[in-house]
């Protein structure tokens, strides 16, 4: 891959919208990524070697889409340089830019940082070592936002359907939103009234309650999802997408019951390379949408969005006086220090302390 002189001025580009890994510099075209029908001896390109890096390790397709999107920032910031000719000064000028001029973040600026020390170090195969004077943008000491009983209520009085049978297991079993929406029928013990997470944030796997008043809305609804999915089966479609390598493994699993996802879209997805059909879960713009609706009717003046809901399950757990450690782990954090943050909030306005304008 060639690339052009740092020192040459800095030329007017842009991603080619036909191809991921394309830039356009003028009338001279940078490929970052092999294209089709490339000859099998030829060296995958930058953007194709990150993307294999990132899902060999099974990492999220959200990672997988920022940590590509860095990349091509990092490239196009350094005049279209290869990054395998720069190292720590070119990161530490790219990431201080970001934090001067750019006014990110202090989690805008890891992010970046993040992905280019996995560029460097799995796809590389260097190490960055010391940045140097690295101008970190700064962190703010932020509580969450956190609903009471009675403005969580007040939500979920705005909310139907299925969006308000997840919101109740984002607020009843502390999920994160995609962990509500990646749940498959097997995750679900309904008589054990628990609920398994797999491949939460980390990689984690945990158990967390299912609430009791759910469980008869989760039973009718899981009805009328296996009616959806025999009328697919009947059609000769009704396979869902597997994880990692298991479709190969088994192959006739992507069809059962089983691993069917709990919440369905409505419509099929077509693979118009392979003319194959089946369900995805459903998109997280809708519930997003459908929540920010519901606390907007409410009259609630409070930023409040579905990961509000998992804030106010572990305060409302704690102010139930249910040990911190307990609350750890339905949430899944690697820390208790993680945890400790909703004790916090607890304290927060006089609750603990009564004010001397009471006492006159």
């Amino acid at each position: 891959m060639t690339i052009g002189d740092k020192s040459s001025p800095r030329p007017s580009h842009r991603l080619d919208p036909g191809s991921e890994g394309g830039v356009l510099t003028g009338s001279t075209r940078v490929e970052l990524q092999s294209a089709p029908g490339a000859s099998a001896d030829k060296k995958p390109r930058l953007l194709a070697r990150l993307r294999d890096g990132l899902r060999s390790r099974h990492y999220s397709k959200s990672t997988e889409e920022s940590y590509l999107s860095w990349t091509k920032r990092y490239i196009r910031f350094h005049n279209i340089r290869n990054p395998a000719e720069m190292g720590a000064p070119e990161v530490n000028e790219f990431l201080t830019h970001l934090a001067v001029q750019g006014h990110v973040s202090a989690s805008t600026q890891n992010q970046a940082l993040c992905a280019l020390i996995f560029l460097y170090k799995h796809v590389l195969g260097k190490d960055l070592g010391d940045l140097g004077p690295l101008i970190r943008a700064r962190r703010p000491t932020r509580l969450p936002v956190v609903l009471t009983r009675g403005e969580v209520k007040a939500i979920m009085a705005y909310l139907e359907g299925e969006v308000r049978l997840m919101a109740h297991l984002m607020y009843g079993g502390g999920l994160r939103l995609m962990e509500c929406l990646r749940l498959r029928v097997q995750d679900v013990d309904i008589e054990a009234n628990q609920i398994l997470v797999r491949d939460g944030k980390g990689f984690k796997d945990r158990l967390t309650m299912l609430p009791a008043t759910s469980k008869q809305d989760l039973l009718d609804h899981l009805c009328d999802v296996r009616k959806t999915h025999g009328a697919d089966l009947a059609d000769g479609w009704g396979k869902v997408e597997m994880p990692y390598a298991l479709a190969r493994k088994y192959p006739m699993a992507a069809s059962d019951w089983s691993w069917q996802w709990v919440f369905p879209q409505k419509n099929r997805w077509i693979n118009h390379a392979t003319g194959s059909q089946g369900r995805h879960h459903v998109d997280e713009s809708v519930v997003q949408k459908k929540v920010s609706e519901a606390v907007r009717r409410s009259g609630l003046t409070k930023h409040a969005t579905c990961h509000t809901l998992r804030h106010s399950f572990a305060t409302h757990l704690l102010e139930d006086g249910y040990d911190i450690r307990t609350v750890q782990e339905l949430l899944g954090h690697r820390n208790v220090k993680t945890t400790m943050i909703y004790t916090h909030v607890l304290n927060r306005g006089g609750r603990g302390v009564r004010s001397p304008l009471d006492s006159l």
